[in-house]
């Protein structure tokens, strides 16, 4: 191996080990049409070797749809956010600034604004803490349940004690992946719990 190319490598294996994680605040459900130009951009600029790695940190979700049918989906940690991996200068800052969709670094204000007009945004790295948490959350996160149904909406229950009792949505909780709904037991109306799993919507 040549002295030039072992300087070389040398060089970018020193440069990568400084790069750090930023996080980008980009256009609402634009984050892998921002992601796909970042990368192909990075190439076409000349800073590909200073922009690493480009992520929108995941988790694995489960679309229930009107039908009853399942749809396997990814769900984003942080909607609206992508984060990169980049060693920051002029260049590389630019670089992601000027893409389309991208709004800005999250940062400080670095107060060069004058009177009402805002300061600069200067980007702050995110500690490794940070980052270990981010993607710590993405791998270990449950499956997240969506379910198209809302309140008034028949439903059947599939699973559990009250399978095949049909009745009546009268709460919601996406966050929970939980319902409630008016069940007939014993010819009353009763209130149960139930997990979106458990459930099956009825046209």
């Amino acid at each position: 191996m040549s002295d030039e190319l072992t300087t070389s490598l040398a060089s970018s294996k020193a440069n990568t080990s400084i790069a750090r994680w930023y996080a980008v605040q980009v256009a609402s459900s634009c984050e892998k049409k921002v992601k796909a130009t970042l990368e192909q951009r990075s190439v076409t600029l000349g800073v590909n070797n200073r922009i690493i790695e480009i992520e929108i940190p995941q988790t694995p979700g489960i679309k229930l749809k009107k039908d009853g049918s399942r749809q396997t989906t990814e769900e984003k940690v942080f909607p609206g956010y992508v984060l990169v991996r980049m060693i920051l200068d002029e260049d590389t800052m630019m670089a992601v600034k000027s893409t389309p969709n991208v709004i800005n670094f999250v940062g400080a204000e670095d107060g060069r604004g004058s009177g009402r007009s805002r300061g600069h945004i200067k980007p702050r790295p995110l500690s490794r803490q940070e980052v270990n948490r981010i993607f710590k959350r993405a791998s270990e996160k449950k499956a997240v349940i969506k379910l198209d149904i809302e309140e008034k909406d028949r439903i059947i229950v599939t699973s559990g004690p009250f399978k095949d009792f049909q009745g009546e949505v009268i709460e919601v909780s996406g966050e929970r992946n939980k319902l409630k709904a008016l069940l007939s037991i014993f010819g009353r109306e009763t209130p149960v719990e139930l997990e979106f799993s458990q459930i099956n919507k009825q046209n």
